[in-house]
């Protein structure tokens, strides 16, 4: 087997500098100046590579929270809205809290983020059991830790407030007694523009199938562990193949509208459809690539090829594989739009105790060496699979 080798000190200083760059920026959700400014900056370090950046926008219609609250006996607990649900007037809905599912007005459940369209929960949506709902968040710490919006163009079910966790205690006690309360979800639309980051690197022989490096790049908070080590993966591959001089083109996409389905990838595909099954293979830079805070490592691949090319890659690095996801399922992230379209990929995902949590910031979030170590790994696979014969 192949010996890891030590990570650059030069490759993890810029790893550190990048994703503190980023996560600097303020709160990256999509469509808002934060994510208008972090794109600029994106598209300049990808100049900074020796690449041409292109920008590609899509509208949205951005959901702004005007009032999102729930109010018991004089106290307000500020919360969000789940962006594929309904919302409420201004007056709110008023009526007893009690457990999800009972006949209770308002229900009451909890869960971990990402989980608010599955389970009791999303069951409760779809047949609208409830005139609204409040949604305790559970992150791997305290905090607001918001579901992505998976049916943002076809919302359901009634309005959702998200609470921090640290208010359940008071909101469980409340729900026993079957209190009063008035929950408030109201939004505004604001007609927005976002844009994904594209750029590439032409190959000797144009006739090959492309291959496809993808990264997300927008989220609810400042996600410096969340997104910020496939960013930084993202703009060390497009170096490296630069100074490749790959046989094929590699084309390189950071998305915004992750976090409300992922909107920039669809986009994406749907305006090169030709793209997802015409490829060489698509590699998806996930959530907490080298997250600091309970690292591990799930794999989901479209075949065993893929598979077996990245996890050899990873082990020569060191890298521990955690879970491999069965083959068929379809995978978490933006790899999900290409599974669907038919297409071949392998896609690296972390975890993370600050995924979706405000706290998700500092250097302690991130652990530059793996990070680096992930580079090497994946510009491994992005050479092989860039080669002529390969």
């Amino acid at each position: 087997m192949a010996q890891e080798k030590a990570a650059s000190p030069d490759l993890q200083s810029r790893i550190a500098h990048t994703i503190h760059a980023y996560e600097e920026q303020g709160a990256h959700r999509t469509g808002t100046i934060v994510d208008e400014i972090s794109g600029d900056w994106l598209a300049a370090e990808v100049r900074k590579t020796g690449l041409t950046p292109s920008r590609e926008t899509f509208q949205i219609s951005r959901v702004d929270p005007v009032t999102a609250s729930i109010s018991i006996d004089g106290r307000r607990i500020e919360g969000i809205p789940l962006f594929d649900g309904s919302f409420t007037g201004p007056s709110g809905i008023a009526g007893s809290l009690g457990v999800l599912g009972t006949d209770a007005p308002i229900g009451l459940t909890e869960g971990a983020p990402n989980t608010a369209g599955a389970g009791p929960i999303g069951e409760a949506r779809r047949q609208s059991r409830h005139r609204a709902i409040v949604f305790i968040t559970r992150g791997g710490r305290p905090g607001l830790c918001p579901s992505n919006a998976d049916r943002f163009l076809n919302p359901f079910g009634p309005p959702v407030l998200q609470v921090s966790s640290e208010v359940a205690d008071a909101l469980n006690d409340v729900a026993m007694r079957g209190s009063e309360v008035t929950l408030f979800a109201q939004v505004k639309r604001t007609p927005a523009e976002a844009f994904n980051v594209i750029a590439s690197v032409p190959g000797t022989n144009r006739a090959l199938l492309p291959l496809v490096v993808m990264t997300p790049r927008s989220g609810w908070w400042s996600c410096a562990s969340e997104r910020g080590g496939g960013i930084a993966c993202w703009i060390e591959l497009m170096r490296a193949m630069r100074g490749f001089k790959p046989a094929r083109d590699v084309i390189f996409v950071a998305s915004s509208g992750h976090e409300i389905g992922y909107r920039g990838i669809e986009i994406f595909t749907e305006r090169r459809l030709a793209l997802v099954k015409g490829s060489r293979a698509w590699i998806h830079l996930g959530a907490n690539i080298g997250a600091a805070q309970q690292s591990g490592n799930t794999v989901q691949a479209s075949d065993d090829e893929m598979e077996t090319m990245l996890a050899n890659a990873m082990t020569v690095q060191s890298l521990a594989i955690n879970r491999r996801v069965p083959r068929g399922t379809i995978p978490g992230g933006e790899a999900g739009v290409v599974h669907r379209g038919g297409g071949r990929y392998m896609s690296l995902i972390g975890s993370n105790l600050l995924f979706h949590n405000p706290s998700d910031r500092g250097p302690e979030a991130i652990d530059s060496r793996a990070i680096a170590r992930f580079v090497s790994a994946l510009t491994a696979v992005a050479q092989s699979l860039a080669r002529q014969g390969d």
